[in-house]
């Protein structure tokens, strides 16, 4: 991110669904208990359903119920993650078994038949997801005296196998309900409300830019620290540290793709002045309200670029305020010869600061010497497909090279 927020950004297919399903496990009605001769398939079907019907009524001795009483450790996180998912609004919570087996477990110590599983949790808070939040959990189920058990959901980590970390896996959660927004963190409600008095501000420029057809708010994940947010992305924490956000989600056009969450990195966003919180906020919601109309043929200057436009579009400040690392480079005679790839845009790219830079002036100059309505109208069509050249022939009347000749010269004047 230029001006100092550097790397807010989207990650595309964080929650991205397995395929293979064997079941669904609804959430609909009190589940029976497994009984003895179930096949394993049948056995997590039963327990999962009894499990998502426990969570959603919030009804604790049937969420425990389905665990296995010799699985202390296991056990005794549940009792904590039950707790700590008190005042999430949840308005569905289910399973699906994907397959049985999914990695081998070494023989219990008491003897009892042991199985690996792996399931799919999707979930929707009320009032705010239209589409469910959707990971891959790696489940062991038990069969002790005859009864089956949820007995771990850990012991594929090893292997690699491991369960996507919900941030009620990581504490309380504490809930903070936003004229727009909703916050879901750990720790001080203060700094909490404070996101989401910033994500509330967010989405009105946001619909002011993109337009509607979208939900028009957002949803805010704030865990304590960088190794939290990591682990929420199922990330190294050193890619991420100098990142103040990122969007999770999926793109392309999939109007039933998983609901999408702003996470924060605390330690960088916590940095940032009232100005900085103020654009990665509006930058990750402009990627919350364009995911549907963000596909693989929308490249990643045009998908960055538009979110830092709309974050700074009225921010008063000047270009070179804003894009400080490319302003150095066009004073010392580098002028970028072509727009940003995706390689440039990598976190460990040399130039980070400079692609997003380069995105932004790219939006920035068709919105000025086009129209905004322009900028839009262009971002949503070349999601449809075809070629870039194309897309900018029909928008602009200007091919490819032209509008990179165009750019490099309103980089020049803007920077120089």
């Amino acid at each position: 991110m230029a001006g100092g927020v550097r790397g807010s950004r989207v990650v595309r297919g964080i929650a991205a669904g397995v395929c293979g399903a064997v079941l669904v496990a609804g959430c609909t009605s009190g589940a029976a208990k497994p009984s003895a001769g179930e096949s394993v398939a049948a056995a997590a079907r039963t327990l999962l359903a009894q499990r998502s019907h426990a969570v959603v009524q919030r009804d604790r001795a049937e969420f425990l119920a389905g665990i296995d009483p010799k699985a202390t450790r296991f056990r005794a996180r549940q009792v904590k993650v039950f707790a700590d998912l008190a005042d999430v609004p949840l308005a569905a919570w289910s399973y699906e078994v994907v397959r049985t087996g999914a990695f081998a477990l070494p023989p219990s110590a008491d003897g009892s038949a042991r199985t690996a599983v792996e399931v799919r949790l999707e979930y929707r808070l009320r009032g705010y997801d239209s589409r469910p939040v959707v990971s891959t959990a790696y489940l062991t189920v038990a069969r002790r005296a005859g009864h089956w058990y949820l007995a771990g959901d850990d012991d594929g980590a090893a292997s690699g196998h491991r369960t996507a970390v919900q941030i009620w896996d990581q504490g309380p959660v504490r809930v903070v309900r936003g004229a727009h927004s909703l916050v879901l963190g750990l720790g001080d409600v203060r700094r909490l409300r404070g996101y989401a008095e910033d994500a509330d501000q967010a989405v009105p420029e946001v619909r002011h830019a993109f337009g509607s057809g979208w939900p028009g708010d957002v949803v805010v994940e704030a865990p304590s620290t960088l190794d939290q947010m990591a682990a929420l992305l199922s990330a190294d924490p050193a890619d991420y540290r100098d990142i103040a956000a990122v969007t999770t989600g999926e793109g392309g056009g999939n109007t039933a793709a998983p609901a999408d969450r702003v996470v924060l990195n605390p330690a960088a966003f916590g940095e940032l002045s009232a100005f900085g919180r103020q654009v990665v906020l509006t930058h990750e919601t402009t990627h919350v309200a364009t995911r549907l109309s963000t596909t693989a043929s929308t490249p990643l200057w045009l998908s960055e670029g538009v979110a830092d436009w709309v974050a700074y579009r009225d921010s008063g400040r000047t270009a070179r305020e804003i894009a400080p690392e490319l302003a150095a480079d066009v004073g010392a005679g580098r002028t970028p010869a072509a727009l940003p790839t995706a390689a440039d845009f990598r976190s460990d790219a040399k130039d980070l600061a400079q692609a997003y830079e380069g995105g932004w002036l790219a939006c920035r100059l068709i919105a000025d010497q086009w129209s905004p309505q322009t900028l839009t109208a262009f971002y949503r069509a070349v999601a449809q497909g075809g070629t870039l050249d194309a897309h900018l022939r029909a928008a602009l009347g200007i091919g490819s090279a032209q509008f990179t000749a165009r750019w490099r010269s309103y980089v020049e004047q803007e920077l120089g």
